[in-house]
């Protein structure tokens, strides 16, 4: 089967809202200029992509039963996406009856709309592929389970209650059972996006039965290439002589982001002797960052405007990504395709990308003292910091950009279809 035979319908929250969400856009985007057929079904819209549609029955009983679903399932017993009668009516919607294969991402949220429940029934008629964003879809409850190993062995007596999505009381136990259960009966291939989440689902009793293939994120590199840093700083009234090091994330204060950190790190490089140091903060809650004496503090609210990503992080020497757990950033990949070293903690996926002293620093876990050696050593030594730049730029030109990412989930469809006729 050639691309152009392919007809894919996604399942997401939203289109293009929020990290997931845009990785999906950009997955359909690029299966449609491979000459795929893809269309988007999806909880909250906000593109004007008429290829994108609203998950959501019109049906009113339907209807009603969602609301059920989300305002006393959900919320009062505290049994997360249990019953939301919409996808299973999904079965009867045009653009499911005529794919040839479904894609599902994030089908959690803070806002319920989509239940696990059916996927026997949907797997029953079409492949499904399932992109793992996070850790939710083999855990009882949360996104990231930090230190916590419950989800090998059945979850309960869960230490993160109040990690996203949210339980007011302990049923990670029994959502544990039901989603094992559910899985039994389905039919399903993962991708996930680095060798770290392919490693937790093989180690996933839930999970690790299904096969698992890896397809990293791509990034649009007509965009996130490098440019010229002093027109960057043009941008953003940065002068030329000051040593910047760039800390962005959707929320600022979110600790999984690791901007807990930042302060201490920047006063320990500081304190090394770096002069003329800028730390610019971007995003959600950059505006309520505190001045310090020690070193300038910009400050960038959040875009969704990719060209203004990118003047962020052509302007800055070294980005600062201080996560504690993570699953395969964009913000890295985005970071590097414009030249931009990343110095970050050895979590999650990072360290598929971030190659230690190749292309990044990549610092000891939870170890300050290492991740701010890390930017001390990069602001103060240009040649090594120029050929980890030129590292990062042939990295992710070679293989994360927005062709490859659909190429590779075109060539993941074929080999299911093949296998399927």
């Amino acid at each position: 089967m050639n691309n152009s035979s392919i007809n894919a319908l996604h399942i997401n929250y939203s289109d293009n809202s929020g990290g997931a969400a845009r990785s999906a856009y950009k997955i359909h985007s690029g299966l449609k200029e491979l000459g795929c057929t893809s269309r988007m079904l999806v909880r909250w819209k906000v593109t004007e992509d008429s290829d994108v549609g609203d998950i959501r029955s019109q049906n009113s009983l339907v209807k009603f039963g969602d609301g059920i679903g989300r305002k006393v399932i959900d919320r009062w017993l505290n049994l997360q996406y249990l019953y939301y009668p919409s996808s299973f009516a999904l079965l009867e919607h045009p653009w499911f009856q005529s794919a040839d294969i479904v894609q599902i991402y994030n089908i959690h949220g803070f806002t319920g709309f989509f239940t696990y429940r059916a996927l026997p029934k949907i797997s029953n008629q079409k492949p499904i592929v399932w992109r793992l964003s996070d850790m939710w879809p083999l855990t009882g409850h949360c996104s990231y389970s930090y230190e916590c190993d419950r989800w090998k062995t059945g979850c309960g007596a869960c230490p993160h209650l109040d990690e996203y999505p949210a339980l007011s009381r302990d049923t990670t136990a029994l959502l544990w059972r039901i989603k094992k259960e559910v899985y039994k009966r389905s039919k399903i291939v993962l991708v996930a996006t680095n060798s770290w989440m392919e490693r937790v689902v093989q180690e996933s009793p839930l999970l690790g039965h299904f096969p698992v293939h890896i397809i990293p994120n791509g990034i649009n590199t007509n965009i996130f290439h490098p440019i010229s840093q002093v027109e960057a700083r043009n941008t953003f009234d940065i002068p030329s002589n000051r040593k910047v090091v760039l800390f962005a994330g959707d929320q600022t204060w979110e600790i999984r982001k690791g901007g807990q950190y930042v302060n201490d790190v920047m006063q320990k490089v500081a304190a090394s002797g770096v002069e003329n140091l800028t730390l610019v903060v971007m995003g959600k809650g950059a505006n309520s960052w505190a001045d310090d004496p020690n070193y300038q503090t910009i400050r960038i609210d959040f875009t969704s405007n990719d060209q203004v990503l990118a003047n962020a992080y052509a302007a800055a020497d070294v980005y600062l990504h201080p996560a504690i757990v993570e699953n395969f950033p964009n913000s890295v990949l985005e970071s590097m395709g414009c030249g931009t070293t990343c110095v970050a903690f050895n979590t999650g996926g990072v360290s598929d990308v971030v190659r230690h002293l190749e292309t990044g620093y990549l610092a000891r876990y939870k170890d300050i003292d290492d991740l701010a050696e890390g930017v001390k050593l990069l602001l103060g030594n240009k040649e090594l910091l120029g050929r980890l730049s030129d590292n990062c730029q042939r990295l992710i030109a070679a293989e994360y950009t927005l062709e490859r990412q659909a190429q590779r989930h075109a060539d993941l469809y074929n080999q299911l279809l093949d296998s399927v006729h």
